[in-house]
């Protein structure tokens, strides 16, 4: 069954150069993070100081749109990144990027490598379609504190992506909740990358092109789906 993704027309008007690359997959094996997850992780963060060329993250063209981006919803693009920006931070530290499970490796190095924000969703824990929205302020996120489920709200007027049980990732592609992330027991995912002009499609579709490929080679059999630039 293919999920349902529809971008709301507040979100079109907010950004008219959104296009977001969605990749399903079925059949998945996920697991702890690989020696070959890890390298795919370096080779990323090496692509990536090849592209900046000596610039910071938030210098690249592409980054400097999020950002306009994020402040006209009402959020602080130096406070709240955007999921690029701050794996591409971390890329470039001392303390590189986060070893979390193969699947998470495998969209992180897409979307460090290319500069895009890439997200994955477990299908199975999603209810309903998935909508990128203008919240209304009164959608329930629930995320973890100090070890604790809580409930959070978004801000009234901020970009969420939100299923029928509620917000499941803040700030666009801010701060994913719980409840729907890759876990080890994920056996069927959704991809987002999401990009703003100026980043040509054809980029993006390279980047989805490539995420499939290295889905595939993990988890060889899965069933996988491109979908075309919506």
């Amino acid at each position: 069954m293919t999920l349902s993704l529809t971008v709301s027309e507040e979100v079109r008007a907010l950004a008219p150069g959104f296009t977001h690359v969605a990749v399903e997959a079925h059949g998945l094996v996920n697991g702890p993070s690989t020696e070959e997850s890890s390298a795919l992780l370096d080779e990323a963060a090496a692509r990536l100081t090849a592209r900046l060329d000596g610039r910071a993250p938030h210098e690249d063209p592409h980054m400097a749109a999020w950002r306009e981006i994020y402040t006209a919803f009402g959020s602080k693009p130096s406070r709240t990144r955007n999921s690029a920006e701050a794996l591409a931070k971390r890329a470039l530290s001392d303390a590189g990027l986060p070893r979390i499970n193969l699947l998470v490796d495998l969209y992180n190095a897409i979307s460090v490598a290319h500069l895009i924000p890439v997200g994955g969703e477990d299908t199975d824990r999603i209810q309903g379609g998935m909508r990128l929205v203008r919240a209304t302020g009164d959608e329930d996120f629930v995320t973890v504190a100090g070890g604790e489920e809580v409930v959070e709200h978004p801000d009234a007027g901020e970009v969420v992506w939100r299923d029928e049980a509620g917000v499941t990732c803040r700030r666009w592609n801010w701060r994913q909740g719980p409840r729907t992330r890759l876990t080890e027991d994920t056996v069927a995912g959704i991809f987002l990358l999401e990009s703003l002009a100026p980043m040509p499609v054809a980029e993006v579709e390279r980047a989805g092109a490539e995420l499939a490929e290295l889905l595939e080679k993990f988890s060889p059999g899965a069933r996988i789906t491109v979908r075309a630039p919506a």
